[in-house]
């Protein structure tokens, strides 16, 4: 299918819906994931559609998002996750008093963690107990627990975070733009967030190159507020910003 062929068909598919995930798109044309979301770029940049975090919503239309399961999420640009990981693993230093959020990129960090004496402290269960297995010392927040992102969550989770001072915090985002900042489709989530990266010196917001352009409909944080690990920037709206760290896959 050529490329203008392709793109009508997704603008098609758009009007006809209203609003189409990725992977309907994929599904619905064949193509892969990384084509999908290139035709997204453009169409959103010439105007013709409105790129959201998971897909496309047509012009004027409302705005639904949601989050999609921890599971899904673990495959998506694995590779890329991964090497963000490291990196951002080697900026923990012995002594640190670490937050770390929930997340898929995350947890990939617990693995490559080599610093000592570190303190932890976690909204997601499943990084408290890997943490506590490598020897950490570790601390979970209280609230509510939210099934789709294994996240705790609410304001219970906001109180425990008033008492913490963090050296280092490092959180997942599923949309980052210059206007937006960092965002999220959950209010309770994104208001964890926004707690903790107040309560931390260095911040730090890992996303792969996906997340760049997309929006969510509540933000956290503003775009400067934190320095970005990715890898390679395909977006050229954001190349060369002095906040973004590229890591090579």
């Amino acid at each position: 299918m050529l490329g203008e062929e392709r793109q009508q068909a997704i603008l098609a598919a758009v009007e006809q819906r209203h609003s189409v995930s990725v992977q309907e798109l994929m599904q619905l044309l064949d193509i892969s994931e990384s084509t999908i979301r290139r035709d997204l770029n453009a169409l959103d940049k010439e105007g013709r559609l409105v790129k959201v975090h998971g897909g496309a919503m047509a012009i004027g239309g409302s705005f639904h998002v949601k989050d999609d399961a921890v599971e899904y999420r673990k495959e998506i640009n694995r590779e890329e996750k991964i090497e963000i990981a490291r990196y951002a693993a080697a900026l923990i230093k012995d002594q640190d008093v670490v937050y770390m959020d929930a997340g898929t990129t995350t947890e990939l960090m617990i693995d490559y963690i080599t610093a000592k004496n570190v303190i932890f402290v976690t909204n997601s269960f499943a990084h408290a107990k890997h943490l506590s297995q490598k020897g950490y010392t570790t601390y979970i927040l209280g609230g509510e627990f939210k099934p789709v992102t294994e996240a705790i969550v609410g304001e219970e989770a906001i109180i425990s975070l008033d008492k913490y001072n963090f050296t280092k915090g490092f959180w997942g985002a599923n949309g980052v733009t210059k206007g937006n900042g960092f965002t999220t489709p959950d209010v309770k989530e994104a208001m964890v967030k926004k707690k903790s990266m107040q309560k931390t010196k260095e911040r730090y917001v890992l996303c792969d190159s996906s997340k760049f352009g997309e929006i969510c409909s509540i933000s956290f944080a503003e775009f400067k507020s934190a320095r970005i690990i990715t890898t390679k920037i395909e977006n050229n709206e954001y190349r060369g910003m002095k906040n973004i760290t590229e890591v090579s896959v």
